[in-house]
Parts: C-alpha cells; structure tokens; sequence
C-alpha cells in the first residue's frame, strides 16, 4: 500500500469515526430532550397547579412580548364581555323586533339583538310581554345604557340606583347599574313588582314612573302602551311605520320615592 493509499484510507477512517460520534451524541441528545418532554408531560399532569401557573408565566410572558412589539395589550375578553350577538342567530319573531328597534332609535342591531334576547328570556321567567320590557326602554332611555335622570335614575331602564342598590347586590354593586343586561333585569324585577302591587299593566306602569298617587303622568303610560302595541304588530310580522326616534326627553318635576321605581319620570316625546 501506497503512501497516498495509507492517507486516503486514515482520512476516510477519520470522517467515519467524526460522523459515528456525531450521531452518538446527536441521538443521545434527542433521547434525553424526549425524556425531558415525557418527564414533564407527567409532572403536569400529575400537578395541576404547575400547569396553571405555567400557563400564567406563558401568558404573562406573551403579552409582555406583545407591548414591548406593539406598544398595547390584545384585551382577548373583549368579544365575551361586549353586549351583543348576531341578529341573525334570533329566532325570527325576535330578529323582527331587534331590526325594527335598530333602524327606528338609531343603535346598532347586535347590542339590540343581545337586549331583546334577554328580555324574551326575562319575560319567561317573570310572566311579562317581553315587547312591554322592551317599550319601557325605549321610552325610558331610548336604549341608551348610560342615560342618568336628574335624580339619579340610571341606565337602559332607569332604576333609581340609590333607592334598589339591594338589588344590584348580587352583581357586584351599584356600578352594574351600567351594565345593559344588569340594569334590564334588575328593572323588570321592579316593574314586575309594581305590576304585581298595582294589579293591572296600566298602574304598575304609573307605580313605575312614580305616578301612582297622582292624576298626570304626562302621557308616561300611554307611551309605553303605544310602543307596546307597536312592538307585538312587528313580533307577529307585520309592517309598522316608525314614528320619529324619541330622543328628547321632557322630565317631569313630580317624584314619590315610597312607590315602584321612586323617581322623576324621564318621558320622552312621541
């Protein structure tokens, strides 16, 4: 054998013994990588509370990520805490009266939607015509959740805060009061009660206004009873005209806090 043969040979000897080490290590390196993900995958399985606070630190650590690229935070609850749904998802009695109610007081169908939803639901478990839920509103705050009487009446159906804050207990205070499917329901429980108190639809509606113990109401119960009527023609399917948006309101100076819904009556014009 040639020189030249003797150190080709070494060389080839030399790159073998180089890429056997190499898978060696390569191949022991991966086994103990996939000791490490089963060792792992056991602790957390067998520690729960290590997995969540593993997905805390990864979480955190992300959304640290995400200020540092973008310079804000993703809020991924916003979608879950909006008030709103597809109307299209409505049963169509439902979608109806959400659509009406969205082109005539100018709001937007899906908060709509997710409202008249919930007072369907309401009016099942309180035995209340969901549509009179839904024209007490729209007479009341003309679907504003953030409307605020001068004394103090507030929200979509303008439950004086101060006088049921009882109410508000069970949703964490009187800064539900604000929140659209709190304040709803929190509202028909009162009007429920004043209805129940007064014996007919027509007096609860005064009880609820403050207009029990007197003889003007300032067209408070024929407004409601109007948009009431108006709301069962569309839930049956049939073409209403709409009259202007009720926008502005005419307040009333009268106020009795010992009945119903104890405040000022924030009616509004036809």
């Amino acid at each position: 054998m040639t020189a030249s043969e003797k150190f080709t040979r070494g060389l080839r000897t030399f790159a073998t013994d180089i890429a056997q080490g190499f898978f060696e290590i390569t191949h022991n390196g991966f086994a103990l990588v996939g000791l490490a993900v089963m060792f792992a995958a056991i602790t957390l399985t067998a520690r729960p509370e290590l997995r969540e606070v593993g997905e805390v630190k990864l979480f955190s650590w992300l959304q640290t990520r995400q200020v540092a690229l973008t310079g804000w935070v993703n809020d991924l609850d916003a979608n879950d805490r909006a008030t709103a749904s597809n109307p299209k998802d409505l049963p169509k009695q439902q979608a109806s009266v959400a659509f009406w109610l969205s082109k005539k007081y100018r709001v937007a169908p899906e908060p709509l939607s997710a409202l008249v939803a919930e007072a369907y639901e309401i009016g099942s478990h309180t035995k209340i015509d969901p549509t009179l839920i839904l024209a007490v509103m729209a007479i009341e705050s003309g679907f504003n959740p953030f409307a605020q009487s001068p004394v103090g009446a507030q929200g979509l159906m303008q439950v004086m805060t101060t006088v049921h804050s009882d109410k508000y207990e069970n949703f964490g205070g009187k800064l539900a009061a604000f929140d659209p499917l709190t304040n709803l329901r929190v509202g028909a429980k009162v009007l429920q009660d004043c209805i129940a108190k007064a014996g007919s639809t027509e007096g609860g509606l005064r009880s609820y206004v403050g207009a029990a113990n007197i003889d003007d109401d300032s067209g408070y119960v024929g407004k409601v009873l109007a948009e009431h009527s108006r709301l069962q023609l569309v839930a049956k399917g049939q073409v209403v005209p709409m009259n202007s948006p009720q926008t502005v309101p005419a307040v009333s100076t009268q106020v009795k806090p010992e009945n119903g819904n104890a405040k000022v009556a924030s009616l509004f014009n036809s």
